[in-house]
């Protein structure tokens, strides 16, 4: 019977979460398991910034963790038994059941992923819903058309820094992303190929993106909030797009962040702010995988990760993605050796 460590919620946060919020366990999973499940030894999870959202006991579009329970979240792992015909041991499957290092999956909560066509872990990273929600972003939510000038806030993280690429793609005119300090700017421009990098760190945000973009910009992709979807709004040309994916700012806010003082401006331009949930549009999953894999074949899509090691790090790992700590998808290596 596998030992499995796992990762609790010990305490709801106040404010920024702590350390003392997650508790380390271990468990003990049948080495049998029942009809219509598998057993999975789990080789990556990912820690997202919408998982702040779920330690707080409030109403949202996706229920909160429970006190005491491992907490959830994406992963890939292998296939160790099996009780479904259709998986066999031996395949990689992503699923919901990350933050442990064995999970007991229904069959139908799994999906089968092919590493003959990329690494395991990109299946959490660009080919999962981190790239799906960019593409929707861009091609649903705020279509981007030819010619565009595109904003993307939090560029150089998971989803930003595949929105920039996808925006290019789409036929974008000029693309550009916002991050934090030299060493991302730099990033921007020289890895995901981002026309201007601002620094919000710098302040001036509404005066940087004026000087990127002096003739306005017709999208832009929110992961931020606050003052980066003031600056947008700012800048928006008439018909204008924004979609609304994150607001990563507020997450840790214990009182309601105050909104754009400069709505009207987006109605003087009739532009339009649309929210997006990934779980929306999950029906481009095809598409996108083989679009994105051919991106990655041919070097037109760029990605990066930062890595943390050990199930015992993974609060570390999303206390380091609500603080900006990552270049890319910020995932953990819950087996030695995995890819």
């Amino acid at each position: 019977m596998p030992r499995s460590r796992e990762i609790r919620l010990a305490a709801r946060p106040v404010g920024a979460p702590a350390r003392t919020d997650f508790a380390l366990a271990t468990t003990t999973l049948p080495d049998t398991p029942p009809a219509g499940t598998l057993l999975v030894r789990n080789l990556w999870m990912s820690v997202d910034p919408y998982m702040r959202g779920r330690m707080d006991d409030a109403p949202s579009y996706m229920p909160p963790f429970e006190l005491g329970a491992p907490l959830e979240g994406g992963a890939v792992g292998e296939v160790v038994a099996s009780a479904v015909p259709q998986v066999p041991v031996g395949a990689t499957v992503v699923h919901f059941a990350g933050w442990r290092e064995y999970a007991l999956v229904d069959a139908d909560a799994a999906t089968v992923v092919d590493t003959a066509l990329a690494p395991a872990s990109t299946y959490l990273g660009p080919l999962g819903t981190t790239g799906l929600t960019a593409y929707a972003a861009l091609t649903r939510t705020a279509p981007v058309r030819a010619g565009d000038v595109v904003f993307v806030s939090a560029a150089a993280g998971a989803v930003g820094s595949v929105a920039g690429q996808v925006a290019r793609a789409l036929g974008a005119s000029k693309v550009i992303g916002s991050a934090g300090g030299p060493q991302k700017t730099k990033k921007l421009l020289d890895t995901f190929g981002f026309d201007a990098a601002l620094d919000y760190r710098q302040g001036g945000l509404a005066e940087q993106l004026a000087q990127a973009a002096p003739d306005g910009i017709d999208v832009y992709v929110d992961n931020v909030g606050g003052d980066h979807l003031q600056a947008a709004i700012g800048a928006i040309r008439r018909e204008g797009r924004i979609a609304l994916v994150g607001a990563i700012s507020t997450y840790n806010d214990t009182t309601p962040a105050p909104g754009p003082d400069n709505l009207f401006q987006a109605a003087k331009q009739e532009a339009s702010l649309r929210g997006m949930l990934v779980t929306s549009h999950l029906d481009l999953f095809p598409e996108w995988i083989r679009k994105a894999a051919g991106m990655l074949a041919d070097g037109s899509l760029r990605t990066e990760r930062t890595v943390v090691e050990g199930i015992e790090r993974a609060p570390e790992a999303l206390l380091g993605v609500l603080s900006g700590a990552n270049t890319g998808k910020m995932l953990v290596r819950l087996a030695e050796g995995a890819e």
